[in-house]
């Protein structure tokens, strides 16, 4: 049996432009939670395929960005490029510098849906080399608790199963909930670590310290470290079933100063990122004259170009889901 973690706060998460011609519902790195270390940014995305998010840089900070629907491509200035799709996911570490596109893609011209996270660095790692790791679909596990409990295990251990690998600098843990109603849950959250739970569709109730707490949609809640793990359940009377993430991460003790996509712990080496991408220097290098090929937007030639890589990795542009893995006894 699970410690029960209080709430710190619930926040709504209201829509809001973003990038080019993109919509972005923000729980984190807004007023009412500016950061909640390790994390500094939570959007998740409902993209249009005209809009995007085209050429910008990054520094001393790492992204994680899960698909849920359509595509995702990217490209930086190194060269790397790649397609996301439904159901993978892509950790890049930004380090030192970093200068890179985000463009959605439909075969229909329906919306892109996902959710990306911005991650702190330990301030030991903020001049690493840039990196990327693709997490697909097929590799993540997907864990059945009950008849009405869905787990997809992107990083940590959820009833008993653990994730394929560890993909982030910043130790952390990724948990994708669906559950129907009538339906209960529960999930160990490391004491040091903050956490999070963020519902983006359905309804849930969760049981904290203080009784129970109702959740809508689209909501973000955030819990104090003073427990190891939080437990609910979806109403037996609710409509549909509800489909949420569980994230937490180490918390970091060092100071964030950011600016824009700049995170460091001094106010001097934001002078410093933000000179250096200006001057193209001290890891901004490929910055000048750089421009993505995807950035002014991706028209079906261009998709089918860039998913090639796909293909020649043996990967369907339609992913299948692992079969799904029964729970074990331990959480």
């Amino acid at each position: 049996m699970v410690s029960l973690r209080s709430i710190l706060k619930v926040l709504y998460a209201s829509e809001r432009a973003e990038g080019v011609g993109a919509k972005v519902r923000r729980s984190i790195g807004v007023t009412g939670m500016r950061n909640f270390t390790p994390f500094l940014l939570l959007d998740h995305f409902n993209v249009a395929p005209e809009a995007g998010f085209p050429d910008h840089p990054h520094r001393g900070q790492e992204t994680v960005t899960l698909l849920m629907k359509n595509y995702m491509l990217h490209e930086d200035f190194t060269g790397n490029s790649g397609v996301l799709r439904p159901g993978d996911l892509q950790f890049m570490t930004a380090g030192k510098g970093i200068c890179h596109s985000e463009m959605p893609y439909s075969e229909d011209g329906s919306n892109v849906e996902g959710m990306q996270l911005w991650v702190d660095l330990p301030k030991e790692l903020k001049g690493s080399k840039p990196r990327y790791r693709d997490l697909r679909a097929e590799e993540i596990p997907v864990v059945r608790a009950n008849d009405k409990v869905q787990v997809k295990v992107i990083s940590g251990k959820s009833y008993g199963v653990e994730s394929v690998k560890e993909l982030a600098y910043t130790p952390m843990s990724y948990y994708w909930f669906t559950v129907q109603p009538g339906g209960e849950f529960e999930q160990y959250l490391d004491p040091d670590f903050n956490g999070f739970l963020y519902l983006l569709g359905g309804e849930l109730e969760l049981e904290t310290k203080k009784g129970k707490e109702a959740v809508q949609e689209h909501n973000t809640v955030f819990f104090n470290r003073d427990g190891d793990g939080i437990k609910g359940s979806v109403p037996a009377g609710s409509a549909k079933e509800a489909n949420f993430v569980v994230i937490s991460g180490k918390a970091l003790d060092q100071p964030i100063v950011q600016y824009g996509p700049f995170v460091e712990t001094s106010k001097e080496d934001i002078y410093r990122a933000y000179n250096d991408y200006q001057s193209a220097s001290n890891g901004f290098e490929r910055a000048k004259g750089w421009a993505s090929e995807i950035g002014s937007g991706v028209d079906e030639k261009l998709f089918r170009t860039k998913s090639n890589s796909l293909i020649h990795d043996g990967l369907s542009l339609h992913p299948e889901e692992h079969k799904e893995i029964p729970a074990k006894d331990e959480l």
